[in-house]
């Protein structure tokens, strides 16, 4: 059966879109807060006539009605500008009950990455504006505070002093967010090496001793804080300190760079291909010590 082609949305659910924008101009009055841009103004105006007026569909509705929104995050220094997407249109006009939800995006700042924005956008809740709204100030929020943690350590600390190498183990590692923070914030304590997820997982940090064991310290409290103590299972297996070099050129996940994954949820990494690029990297030894 060939599907419906999308309609403009009933008067009253139109009714119902429209007085969502009436409200954010209400919650954003100052100028700079709410973007409208001049279509979607000249767009509202066609249909508020035609919701008083409804002999004869408007025509060139677009699919949805594009704002832009100005959230100031920290102390107000910095902001965010969320796009929001409201529907116009649905595939069965003679059924909907309830107006269609409005779409979210996050502009980019340039103090987050593209794949912070990424990862922010993963988890915006479907609830109202407020709430996503909320949600965007509480993200950028943490990562800015991540960013400035980072700025003051590297101000206050300097160079840390001669190499070490150092593994961690974890019986399992796998929450995503966890993982993300594992590589991100390492460059902001001048470390290199890389995280391996799964179970077991495995942690290689090179760097000075005082920046890996500041670098653990901050992701226990910060990245972990929702995390109960006892759950907080990770061991450091081996440090090396003697003439040590730097073999990671960055810090990066390699999980996806082992080849398969066995377990019922393919959370087990392969240790033979995780043994053979250590071995091609001269780090057989480590493999020994921190696996078996």
């Amino acid at each position: 059966m060939a599907s419906k082609e999308p309609r403009i949305l009933p008067s009253d659910i139109m009714e119902s879109q429209l007085a969502t924008i009436d409200l954010l101009a209400a919650m954003f009055p100052s100028p700079g807060e709410l973007e409208i841009p001049e279509s979607t103004t000249q767009c509202v105006e066609k249909l508020r006539e035609w919701c008083e007026d409804l002999t004869s569909v408007p025509a060139n509705i677009p699919s949805s009605l594009y704002l832009l929104v100005c959230l100031p995050i920290a102390d107000g220094d910095k902001n965010i500008q969320i796009n929001v997407s409201i529907p116009l249109q649905c595939d069965d006009s003679d059924t909907i009950e309830q107006p269609p939800p409005l779409g979210y995006s996050l502009r980019q700042p340039e103090w987050m990455s593209k794949a912070e924005v990424a990862e922010v956008a993963t988890s915006i809740p479907e609830g109202d504006a407020l709430e996503a709204f909320e949600y965007f100030q509480t993200e950028a929020s943490r990562f800015l505070e991540i960013k400035q943690s980072q700025a003051v350590f590297s101000e206050n600390n300097g160079p840390g002093g001669p190499i070490v190498r150092v593994w961690f183990y974890f019986p399992s590692l796998s929450t995503r967010k966890k993982r993300d923070d594992l590589v991100n914030l390492a460059p902001g304590y001048s470390l290199t090496g890389f995280v391996l997820a799964g179970k077991p997982g495995v942690l290689c940090l090179e760097g000075a001793s005082s920046d890996v064991d500041s670098y653990m310290s901050f992701i226990k409290t910060n990245s972990w804080g929702d995390i109960p103590s006892h759950q907080k299972k990770v061991s450091e297996r081996f440090r090396e300190t003697e003439g040590i070099q730097r073999v990671f050129s960055g810090m990066e996940e390699i999980t996806n760079s082992l080849g398969e994954r066995g377990g019922q949820r393919a959370n087990r990494g392969d240790m033979q291909a995780l043994e053979a690029w250590l071995g091609s990297r001269g780090l057989q030894e480590a493999f020994e010590k921190v696996i078996f």
